[in-house]
């Protein structure tokens, strides 16, 4: 439950925010906590007697309405599975390490329901700080049950299908990799892994990329002291320069890169330092820190904002056990000039222009049918691997194997008949304005239809989905050959969808109409090249 409530009342604690010059708050929650039915003790609810009696869940659902009727933002995060603090071995590692995914899942579209009627609850931070157990590290990809990218993936799309459609899904990278000695490889991925694999949810205008950083942590160090550290840098042991660059090659490209499949917002979930802080290093990082946000207008969340006298010095705001308020709003706190100049830096504000957007769909382990029309039509090629791009989108590339696409509205915005119904194509009855692919079998959509989606069954080629579009298209096309090397537009649009595989691409302002492919000798059926269109 949040800290304080036995220290000020609630009411005390959302002006000092506002005098903090802050509008969010991550709040975080365990899944422990969502269940637990015993009622708070009094002490911790000393200063807020209306709490008393309450259980848990009762508290942050009071917490939650105060909040955001004072008009601040809320961000649910799952920050641990027990009810106990992170974050080493703690048996709160990984999402699923002290529960079932099944479990988490279900906790998760309960909350998500529970606050869905309050308009400021904008956000899901699925989970806080993945990391290694003793015997095993979290990966992204590999589509077992340590898959934070399938984890995730798969969570998203429900929330947003089955609970509630407006919050953002915010996904921090994975935390730590690797056993951190001196002699064996170790890692901080961060959000590395999305250049090569990233998340398309089925409304991708709703998915948020989160990072943190401290300066007692760094690229390869894991932020521990005595036991257990190595003899890898921290942040707070790089250059400025060398800050900056580490920032955006760990998290910060994912914004900086434009025309990407993974480019995203990134929010800065956790950054801080104590106020107890001396070293002069670890005081530069925190303002060379700063700087890099106002900089970059990136958006962040402080850890933490609250805390009490005798838990250390890095929260913001101290309340003693008579309620007195210390922090950087009073006395001598050294963080106050960097904190000031942070939150009154001026910021991009107003209407946010409509970007371009670009999708991968990944089929390596399972379905990505990434278009709520297409779900609600059912299963249009059962047994196979499906991709479909999201509702207002196009595919516009494919890999000659393991299934993965690329889709896109860039340069044909609005091509689809939202009252149009699919068409799925497993034969070349529609190819009727000449032989595209010589020697191949060609699936190719209908007239004034494009390609949406496609299917596949191990590494062959078993339908196409075609979709209805808004105007005439043409019948004259260009063919793309991916079979023996890339074929891919000046600049390679969309980024890296299919790594260590051949990859065809229509140009931006293309659509694909077709795949072709052959079942001669050793080619089995892979796609082998498109049919590319412009509207």
């Amino acid at each position: 439950m949040p800290l304080g409530l036995d220290r000020a009342p609630v009411a005390t604690i959302l002006a000092d925010f506002h005098a903090l010059g802050i509008n969010s708050i991550r709040l975080p929650f365990s899944n422990e906590m969502v269940h637990d039915r015993r009622p708070v003790p009094d002490a911790a609810v000393a200063a807020n007697p209306q709490l008393r009696g309450k259980t848990p869940l009762q508290v942050l659902d009071a917490v939650i309405a105060a909040t955001t009727a004072e008009g601040f933002a809320v961000v649910l995060n799952n920050h641990t599975n027990t009810s106990r603090w992170c974050c080493g071995l703690d048996g709160n590692e990984r999402w699923n390490t002290s529960q079932t995914t099944a479990q988490r899942e279900d906790d998760w579209l309960f909350m998500a329901r529970r606050y869905r009627d309050d308009e400021r609850v904008v956000g899901a931070d699925l989970y806080n700080e993945v990391r290694r157990t003793i015997t095993d590290d979290a990966n992204w990809g590999r589509g077992d049950s340590h898959d934070w990218w399938t984890a995730t993936q798969r969570l998203g799309d429900r929330i947003l299908t089955e609970a509630n459609p407006d919050l953002l899904v915010i996904v921090e990278g994975i935390n730590r990799q690797g056993v951190p000695t001196d002699i064996t490889p170790h890692w901080r991925p961060t959000l590395g892994p999305t250049r090569t694999l990233s998340h398309t949810l089925v409304a991708s205008d709703k998915l948020v990329h989160s990072a943190h950083f401290y300066g007692y942590t760094g690229p390869n160090h894991t932020g521990a002291t005595g036991t257990g550290e190595t003899h890898d840098r921290r942040y707070q042991e790089l250059s400025r320069d060398e800050l900056f660059a580490t920032l955006r090659r760990q998290a910060l490209f994912v914004t900086d890169d434009t025309r990407r499949h993974y480019t995203a917002p990134v929010w800065i979930g956790e950054f801080g330092i104590g106020a107890d802080e001396t070293n002069p290093q670890t005081r530069a990082w925190f303002g060379n820190f700063v700087d890099h946000l106002i900089a970059n207008d990136t958006d962040f969340a402080y850890w933490p904002l609250v805390g009490f006298t005798g838990h250390g010095r890095w929260k913001l705001l101290d309340y003693d056990t008579e309620g007195r308020r210390s922090g950087v709003l009073d006395g001598d706190d050294w963080r106050a000039a960097d904190w000031r100049r942070l939150v009154t830096a001026p910021g991009l504000t107003g209407p946010v222009p409509a970007a371009e957007h670009w999708d991968m769909l990944n089929l390596d382990h399972a379905d990505a049918v990434q278009s709520l029309r297409a779900r609600a039509a059912g299963d249009w090629d059962h047994g196979a691997r499906k991709g479909v791009c999201p509702d207002g989108q196009r595919l516009v590339g494919l890999a000659h194997r393991d299934g993965r696409g690329l889709c896109t509205d860039a340069g044909a915005a609005r091509l689809a008949d939202p009252a149009g119904g699919a068409t799925v194509v497993t034969d070349d009855r529609y190819v009727k304005e000449g032989d595209w692919a010589g020697g191949c079998t060609k699936l190719q959509c209908p007239r004034d239809r494009f390609m949406t989606g496609y299917s596949v069954r191990g590494q062959a080629v078993s339908a196409v989905l075609c979709a209805a579009a808004s105007r005439a298209l043409p019948v004259t096309g260009r063919t793309v050959w991916f079979d023996r090397g890339d074929d891919r537009p000046a600049g390679e649009p969309g980024g890296e969808f299919a790594q260590g595989h051949y990859k065809g691409q229509c140009a931006t302002g293309e659509y694909a109409a077709g795949i072709a492919f052959t079942g001669a000798w050793a080619k089995g059926k892979t796609p082998d090249a498109l049919l590319c269109r412009t509207p």
